[in-house]
């Protein structure tokens, strides 16, 4: 695959007087980065662009713009990049090409040592698929609540655990490491306030069945901090190492950042996150884009956390793809490198 490097940001500040241009923020040596000891020092972006964020874009990206996106994500420093899922092409049309896409991923790996190129599947047979074209890791996609699992997956809460069960053990068998995602951790747009303890249950049953990280869903971002360490408390308790954890949040009442930064207090370390913000759901209507990997990677650098990403290229991966799509990025981190309208 012939993809080209990210080109270089070149959103500037206004001219000065003398008519030359000020430098940009991050040549600059902004944000200024200020340690907290109580935070990690490292934190793993879990990257969903490709995946999550583009699933539900209803105008099809081509398979050549999806496979240069990757690349550009891989190429500003990002080691964990969802590439795609091999779901039902009647359930997700915009991930039909999932078989296309992964031979124009294959040598990545090589060129970006350490990179990770996880899939999702909904089940045996897109397990299947998924191993033909030799996914290194999977992800299976369970809920918390009995109404979005009836939605997203046509079955209870409790059927769809024991459909992952022996996708889980198969993967396992094989080698493959498995992630467990689970939605609605937070609320629901059917059901409202989630309980504590229905969270744990479930996450525990991914856990047990032999994923090797669970990723905790605010679908439709409805979490505040409080409840964000309560639900990190309660597994912790429940004897669930912090370090299995993930945290997955969608800005939509603007609680992101706030929610990761309670998490990262709570020691997690492992982030999902969407460049440019794309991204919602597209069986909770009310989900909004996920948290925008630049405005996730501002903050943590400002805190002086490490993540290997190169902000100016990922800004500029952002923009880019936000071209293609014909609209401008909601990240405000990449507005501001970039320009409104970027």
């Amino acid at each position: 695959m012939n993809a080209t490097p990210p080109e270089p940001t070149t959103a500037r500040a206004t001219a000065g007087a003398a008519g030359t241009a000020e430098p940009t923020v991050l040549e600059l040596g902004l944000p200024q980065p200020v340690r907290d000891p109580g935070l990690p020092a490292r934190v793993r972006i879990h990257e969903v662009g490709a995946r999550d964020g583009l699933q539900n874009e209803s105008a099809l990206v081509p398979v050549e713009v999806k496979a240069e996106f990757i690349a550009r994500l891989a190429a500003a420093g990002l080691r964990t990049v969802e590439a795609t899922s091999f779901v039902h092409p009647k359930w997700v049309p915009q991930l039909a090409d999932a078989e296309e896409l992964m031979p124009r991923l294959a040598d990545l790996p090589a060129r970006h040592p350490g990179l990770r190129l996880p899939v999702l599947v909904p089940n045996e047979r897109g397990l299947d698929r998924a191993l033909a074209h030799h996914a290194g890791e999977v992800a299976v996609f369970a809920s918390a609540t009995e109404t979005f699992a009836r939605r997203n997956l046509n079955r209870s809460a409790d059927e769809a655990m024991a459909m992952f069960r022996p996708v889980v053990e198969r993967a396992t068998g094989a080698g493959t490491p498995v992630r467990g995602y689970l939605s609605m951790c937070f609320g629901d747009p059917w059901e409202g306030p989630v309980p504590v303890d229905q969270v744990v249950r479930h996450g525990l049953a991914l856990l047990e069945m032999g994923c090797t990280e669970l990723s905790l869903g605010d679908t439709i971002g409805v979490a505040t901090p409080g409840h964000v360490n309560a639900l990190i408390d309660a597994f912790t308790r429940s004897g669930v190492p912090v370090g299995q954890l993930a945290v997955h949040f969608h800005d939509t009442y603007g609680q992101a950042l706030a929610n990761t930064l309670a998490a990262l207090r709570s020691g997690v370390t492992v982030v999902d996150a969407s460049a440019g913000g794309l991204g919602g759901c597209p069986y909770a209507k009310s989900a909004t884009g996920n948290l925008a990997t630049e405005d996730l990677v501002w903050m943590l650098h400002g805190l002086g956390i490490e993540t290997g990403v190169n902000l100016a290229a990922l800004a500029a991966t952002s923009g880019w793809m936000a071209r293609h799509l014909g609209r401008p990025s909601p990240s405000r981190t990449v507005r501001a490198l970039l320009g409104p309208t970027a």
